[in-house]
């Protein structure tokens, strides 16, 4: 499924953003504020959900924040905390 998607930052609208094509299939918003990142709303579009969308925006989306280093997650959003709960190789990065 990952081959055809592409993954983006918009930062300009405080979201990670999963395409297919040209469709935008799925959100996930944040709030930057000092130190931490507040992941507030993970979205899919209702025609694409259940094929596991959320899941890949919130993963690449932890991946980008590791990546650039210096931030704390806030899971604000029910689904990024369940998220978090099922791959504690990710703890680490929760603000406290």
């Amino acid at each position: 499924m990952s081959a055809d998607l592409t993954f983006t930052d918009a930062a300009d609208l405080s979201r990670y953003e999963l395409r297919r094509g040209d469709e935008l299939v799925s959100v996930l918003d944040y709030r930057v504020r000092g130190d931490t990142i507040a992941l507030t709303r993970a979205f899919t579009n209702p025609a694409r959900r259940g094929h596991g969308y959320a899941a890949v925006v919130t993963q690449r989306a932890v991946d980008a924040i590791e990546a650039r280093g210096g931030l704390r997650v806030v899971p604000v959003c029910w689904y990024v905390a369940d998220w978090f709960d099922a791959h504690p190789e990710h703890q680490e990065l929760l603000a406290g």
